[in-house]
């Protein structure tokens, strides 16, 4: 018998990553817009820095839009999240709504927790919830292309 209930919140993403690269570096490339232009977005997906925009406090914006083309249509993705948690460089926590269509009262979280690995950096992700399981995985899929395009950064 399947007792795993099916609600939005079991929809929570949970990943961790290792980078071979100090935590203010880390924490840097998800608050400096330049760093995330050159990274942030699966691949085949760019993030225009004239279309973000971060201010790093508690209550600032962080904001951006990821733009792709699909079948000859120019499609964007907005991210329009407000900064809650600003702990440079071991915490940032922004809140954003969930899914384009889900409604203005759906909101989503983003924690990221930088670990000090002695000159590496072990980013421990928390995103949701979301609205289903798929949306968990493409989100999960797109994080981990994005983390090799910021690989390629922090070298």
């Amino acid at each position: 018998m399947n007792t795993q209930q099916n609600t939005r919140e079991s929809h929570i993403l949970t990943m961790t990553r290792e980078f071979d690269a100090p935590c203010e570096l880390v924490f840097d490339a998800f608050t400096d817009p330049d760093q995330l232009a050159a990274w942030f977005g699966p691949v085949g997906v760019d993030s225009p820095r004239d279309r973000i925009v971060v201010e790093p406090r508690v209550g600032g914006a962080w904001q951006l839009v990821m733009v792709w083309e699909e079948a000859g249509v120019a499609k964007e993705g907005p991210i329009d999240a407000v900064i809650s948690v600003y702990d440079p460089p071991s915490l940032l926590v922004a809140t954003q709504r969930a899914e384009p269509d889900a409604g203005p009262t759906v909101r989503t979280e983003m924690r990221l927790e930088f670990e000090d690995l002695g000159g590496r950096t072990r980013l421990h992700l928390t995103q949701g919830p979301f609205g289903s399981a798929e949306f968990v995985d493409m989100t999960r899929e797109g994080w981990g292309t994005s983390f090799t395009k910021l690989d390629k950064v922090l070298a």
